[in-house]
């Protein structure tokens, strides 16, 4: 545990030649974030446009924030995994509503609740060698918790004009308590 602690407190920096990688990568994955190097891989031969590359890499930083926040065990604790995806596919547009309609899925009641739970499970099926029944006890366990921590954010950013309110709301969260 104490090199992982090492890896994320006390940085606030990201470096592009130390955290960042991009790499051709195999089948249709777009990304991962490699908890043993601290270190975000892009595939360079997935991704095509740079909507897409956003959210690949908000999905990815996600990761990384989980991974020093709330260290987690992604090879031996499911539910941390689980928990994970789910916080990913929430946060990093992944289910916007545009994505949506470009997979020609289209609902309106819990629509985005279905399409994060899709995806978390997508997630861990490409990472995993677990039936899909494990994968879903997994994300059904932690979903209700996972899905409503909007950290770091504080909110759901559903487009720009919201990741900029959630920005704001960041820079200004401890103002007041800045000087006592």
């Amino acid at each position: 545990m104490s090199g992982h602690a090492a890896n994320c407190t006390g940085h606030n920096a990201a470096y592009l030649d130390r955290h960042f990688s991009c790499e051709d990568c195999d089948g249709i994955v777009s990304g991962g974030f490699d908890a043993t190097s601290s270190q975000i891989v892009l595939c360079q031969n997935n991704i095509h446009q740079q909507a897409h590359m956003n959210r690949v890499v908000t999905h990815e930083l996600i990761h990384a924030f989980d991974h020093c926040r709330a260290h987690v065990d992604w090879f031996n604790n499911f539910k941390h995994l689980a928990c994970s995806e789910i916080r990913a596919a929430n946060l990093s547009g992944d289910c916007s509503f545009g994505n949506e309609i470009s997979r020609f899925k289209f609902g309106i009641k819990q629509h985005h609740q279905e399409c994060v739970r899709e995806r978390a499970l997508r997630s861990i099926l490409a990472v995993r060698n677990v039936s899909r029944e494990d994968a879903e006890k997994a994300v059904d366990s932690v979903f209700n918790s996972c899905f409503n921590d909007h950290e770091p954010f504080g909110r759901i950013p559903h487009n720009n004009a919201d990741a900029g309110h959630a920005y704001k709301e960041f820079k200004n969260r401890d103002r007041y308590y800045s000087n006592i």
